[in-house]
């Protein structure tokens, strides 16, 4: 399950590799690199079909990042998350955020089973966004609902 404290510490981490970054500018990893970037974070972008995204040099996988990095923003199909955790594991990246909808049963396993603090289940931009109409309204409905991490 994931906990209000295990968000907070990834968001402390300022540099990201954002796993799944699309070079489609409507695409939701688009708008949030955008977003996080405004934010302050230094998002390095991994997605093995692309050269570049958004005007910055892409990675194929986690091991090719030139820098190494504490956290990875995974907006992956689940079918390929247990394989970047996996890969995550290896580069050394301790903190893992499976965006809503990438996770699977055996990643979060994987994580749990390899001391890799991971949230899954939630947006992202819920908290680390703006605080831009969608993303509020989503943060507000979740808390009403009792669905935010405790």
């Amino acid at each position: 399950m994931t906990t209000k404290s295990t968000v907070k510490d990834f968001l402390a981490r300022r540099t990201l590799a954002l796993v799944g970054a699309s070079r489609d500018p409507k695409a939701f990893s688009s708008m949030a690199s955008k977003e996080l970037r405004a934010k302050g974070y230094r998002v390095i972008p991994v997605n093995p079909n692309a050269d570049a995204v958004m005007g910055e040099r892409c990675y194929p996988r986690l091991a090719d990042l030139p820098e190494r990095v504490d956290a990875a923003l995974i907006m992956t199909p689940p079918a390929q998350t247990e394989s970047v955790v996996r890969d995550a594991a290896a580069a050394g990246i301790k903190w893992v955020w499976m965006q809503q909808g990438a996770e699977s049963p055996a990643a979060i396993q994987f994580c749990q089973e390899n001391g890799i603090r991971e949230v899954h289940g939630e947006c992202i931009m819920m908290f680390a966004g703006g605080r831009s109409f969608p993303h509020n309204m989503h943060r507000w409905v979740w808390g009403l609902l009792g669905k935010l991490p405790q």
